[in-house]
């Protein structure tokens, strides 16, 4: 059973998770608005592969900046700093694996029904530390390690 849900400012639909997958991943279908963007964040615990389904997303991991579009995919590796976002003026869609199962969890606990209903950010900061992402910065801002090109 899928369940769909807003968290900061994306619609993110909980395909697959812990529940289906035995714990070995999240499969996770993403909606960016235009100009959304993630904070700079990194994961401890689970690795990252965003896939494009349409539009295009900016991708700043570690040292690397890219491009995505429609086909494309990249793999973020556990420990890498990054922001994924919606730059330009069209919306982004993809698909995201998170291996093993944890981003679902956070997204389940933080995410709202509703899209302008805000997010209980002391529950997103417990679950965050739980399953070991760590948040770097505010929306907008890049990781440390990023080469702004």
């Amino acid at each position: 059973m899928t369940q769909s849900f807003w968290f900061f400012g994306s619609h993110l639909t909980i395909v697959a998770d812990h529940t289906t997958t035995g714990g070995k991943y999240d499969l996770i279908e993403g909606y960016f608005p235009p100009g959304s963007q993630t904070p700079p964040h990194l994961h401890t615990r689970y690795s990252e592969q965003l896939y494009v389904l349409e539009g295009e997303f900016t991708v700043w991991a570690g040292e690397n900046k890219m491009v995505l579009k429609a086909g494309e995919s990249f793999l973020i590796p556990i420990g890498t700093p990054h922001v994924v976002a919606a730059l330009g003026d069209q919306p982004a869609r993809g698909l995201i694996v998170a291996a093993p199962s944890a981003f679902a969890r956070l997204i389940e606990a933080a995410g709202t029904q509703n899209e302008n209903e805000p997010s209980d950010m002391g529950l997103f900061d417990r679950i965050s530390f739980e399953i070991g992402d760590e948040i770097l910065g505010m929306p907008g801002d890049l990781p440390l390690t990023s080469t702004q090109v």
